[in-house]
């Protein structure tokens, strides 16, 4: 079974609280249980990290190349717009990585028009609230079993 590591980053713990018009009433948890879900549909192991800390974050991105985890997912957050650091780390792993965002990044406040995040990703899923996660779980899929041509 392939394993994926989903990294949700700084304030995502206060999803279902922060910002409802923008990120709805949805929890982190509800969002894991949505991961878990389509993961199993798919066959894939997906392991959950949330931190608001970019350090740990950097370490946790090591964490993935050291254990040769098949995938990465993940929403950066804020971090998307300015986070060399993250974009460092991802660049290190070999394995597919895909770039995740509730909202639509592009028809926001033009400081969030620009990833440093997507250089490194292979693909980005933007703009469609939780599902989001669960289309990018699924693309994963396609992704481990050459479908994603």
């Amino acid at each position: 079974m392939k394993k994926v590591m989903m990294l949700h980053s700084v304030n995502h713990n206060m999803y279902g609280k922060r910002d409802p018009e923008q990120y709805g009433t949805i929890t982190l948890d509800e969002i894991n249980d949505l991961i878990e879900k389509t993961a199993k549909e798919e066959g894939i192991i997906v392991d959950n990290f949330q931190t608001n800390h970019e350090g740990e974050m950097v370490d946790k991105i090591h964490e993935v190349f050291y254990e040769k985890y098949d995938g990465v997912i993940i929403n950066p957050g804020a971090w998307t717009h300015y986070s060399y650091a993250i974009h460092d780390a991802l660049e290190i792993l070999e394995c597919p990585i895909l770039e995740v965002h509730m909202s639509n990044i592009f028809n926001r406040e033009d400081f969030r028009s620009h990833s440093v995040i997507a250089p490194v990703a292979h693909g980005m899923i933007a703009g469609m609230g939780a599902s989001a996660y669960s289309l990018a779980v699924k693309a994963m899929g396609e992704i481990f079993r050459g479908e994603d041509k």
